[in-house]
């Protein structure tokens, strides 16, 4: 039977020595994946205190569009079974031990937003795959989403059964055996099943007891040379600024490696995409760091666990609209290469995934063209030839990647990108 709810208390503001104590940046990024409105953005809400969903056509369509995220504290509570809490579900009058500070990405769940969830995996260390319990498992996108984490190589995950309140026992019991069932043989094979209800705060001790038990901070590189993936770009200027008054253009993301600093002079690509003469080009940005933030926190210097804020000096209009999305960050000519087009190994599965209709997933075909994610850019790529185990894709949008990372193939099927397996760039 769920558990009833608990009261919390809502962080004071005196509470100035606890807030001297937080760490400044968060140590993991976990995603939230799954169907859509199985309740990642409620959840998120109920674990931090924030609501991811701002933009404004994600507010009058009750789903998410682009990646939301979330920061948060974990602090250690004088409690035997679930002794975890975040600063929005600490009981009253609990003495709190800060543990770690951890944050939170919200992907959305419709299938035509696939490719924004696969760049959002990119940053990600660990998952909660929510499945919804008045609903048959797994739903399409609650397979994809699973299949797109093995294969980027998430293999820290957590199943989040939500929607408990709102179903008897004997449903929530056969819904827990559908989870069951369909994760027998995947890499959430032995993942927790945590039954919850986000809307009624029931069990979100349990969940956050889980996430610190179950998801260790990774090993991260910090002496290589920084590599920063962009997830958004815009222009945080209001109408109307005046010219001496504007910031430069900010870049929103996550670091894999090394670490940035404020002042360090960085290099953006493919950078920004210009068209002369009926000829379009990508040109590589070169500008200075002018400051960081990681939530509401200005630092001096970010490493990798967490998203994160760059401030750049670069002309706001050049970032507005995310049109960096998907670019890479690093120190000047320390950065992976920019390819226009390459050949890919295919490592393609046995079945479609996605699709209502689970279909055989057929070879790669001369002249079709592909869905291609790698970190956190999507592109499209026309194949133009085959040979044994191998094809060559010309890139409508050029990639910054390095061989060794993994690109994941899409085919289109009907109206929509599924995902049929991945590749190897081996030019």
């Amino acid at each position: 039977m769920p558990r009833k709810k608990k009261e919390v208390q809502e962080p004071k503001q005196e509470d100035k020595k606890e807030k001297k104590s937080t760490p400044k940046q968060p140590e993991l990024s976990i995603g939230l994946i799954g169907h859509v409105d199985h309740g990642k953005t409620t959840l998120v809400s109920r674990i931090t205190g924030k609501f991811t969903d701002t933009h404004s056509e994600e507010l009058k369509r009750g789903i998410t569009i682009r990646l939301g995220y979330a920061d948060t504290e974990i602090y250690k509570i004088n409690e035997k079974d679930f002794p975890y809490r975040t600063r929005n579900n600490l009981p009253k009058d609990a003495k709190a031990e800060l543990i770690r500070k951890i944050s939170f990405i919200d992907a959305p769940g419709h299938e035509t937003l696939m490719a924004t969830m696969l760049s959002g995996a990119a940053i990600m260390d660990a998952a909660l795959l929510l499945v919804a319990a008045n609903e048959k498992c797994p739903q399409p996108q609650t397979k994809e989403h699973l299949m797109a984490l093995n294969i980027i190589g998430i293999k820290n995950i957590i199943i989040v059964q939500n929607k408990i309140d709102i179903v008897n026992p004997e449903e929530a019991e056969e819904n827990f055996n559908q989870i069951k069932s369909f994760i027998k043989g995947t890499i959430a094979e032995n993942a927790p099943i945590i039954p919850v209800s986000a809307q009624q705060n029931i069990n979100i001790d349990v969940l956050i007891t889980a996430i610190q038990e179950y998801f260790p901070t990774p090993k991260r590189d910090t002496d290589k040379d920084p590599i920063m993936f962009v997830a958004r770009s815009f222009d945080v200027n209001k109408p109307g600024t005046e010219i001496e008054s504007l910031n430069g253009g900010v870049l929103g993301g996550s670091l894999k490696q090394g670490k940035l600093k404020v002042g360090d002079k960085i290099e953006i690509r493919p950078g920004l995409r210009v068209e002369r003469e009926g000829k379009v080009s990508w040109q590589p940005l070169l500008t200075t760091i002018s400051s960081l933030k990681t939530g509401d926190l200005d630092v001096k210097e970010v490493y990798p666990g967490g998203s994160i804020g760059v401030s750049t000096k670069l002309d706001p209009g050049l970032v507005k609209a995310d049109s960096l999305i998907g670019s890479v960050v690093g120190l000047e000519g320390k950065i992976p290469n920019v390819w226009y087009e390459f050949n890919l190994e295919p490592h393609l599965l046995e079945r479609v995934v996605g699709a209502k209709d689970e279909l055989v997933v057929e070879p790669i075909k001369k002249g079709e063209t592909l869905m291609l994610n790698v970190n956190s850019a999507a592109t499209v790529g026309i194949v133009t030839e085959l040979s044994k185990n191998k094809f060559h894709a010309k890139l409508k949008v050029p990639v910054c990647a390095n061989k060794e990372d993994r690109i994941t193939i899409s085919r289109l099927l009907g109206s929509r990108f599924r995902l049929i397996g991945y590749g190897k760039i081996i030019n």
